[in-house]
């Protein structure tokens, strides 16, 4: 599903509506909208073409979807657990089916109490996000 990362412009149009789904620790948010235009688009051309100033764009695919996470320092303290967390939002946005463009975004919404969960990244926490993030996006396949 989303492809490539959200832009920082895209993150304030995400934050300002509410939450489509919850759960105990995340939030995932969704605009419809196409994503905000790259800064500078002539970044995303060949230079090797026979035209050297042509503005078509490298990339020709049609999906216009953009996914992110947010792991705020305050809900995940060791970075490692940051890393598993977003790891796990990778994947499962990534599980969502073709055709649902626009803006995508998880956000981690609690802690994930230290005392369950010594370790800082360990297969049962591993399971636990996954298994949270399956229900969040449950509804929307």
């Amino acid at each position: 599903m989303p492809g490539p990362a959200l832009k920082s412009a895209d993150f304030p149009r995400l934050l300002a509506t509410r939450p489509k789904a919850r759960s105990a620790h995340f939030a995932l948010h969704h605009v419809p909208a196409p994503p905000s235009p790259d800064p500078d688009p002539a970044e995303r051309l060949l230079s090797t073409g026979l035209e050297q100033n042509s503005r078509q764009p490298v990339d020709k695919s049609s999906d216009l979807s953009r996914s992110g996470c947010a792991v705020p320092k305050r809900h995940a303290r060791r970075s490692v657990t940051r890393n598993l967390l977003r790891r796990q939002m990778r994947v499962a946005l990534a599980e969502l089916p073709q055709g649902r463009g626009g803006l995508w975004l998880i956000r981690l919404t609690a802690p994930w109490p230290v005392s369950q969960w010594p370790a800082a990244a360990s297969d049962p926490l591993r399971q636990a996000v996954r298994g949270e993030l399956c229900q969040l996006l449950r509804g929307l396949t």
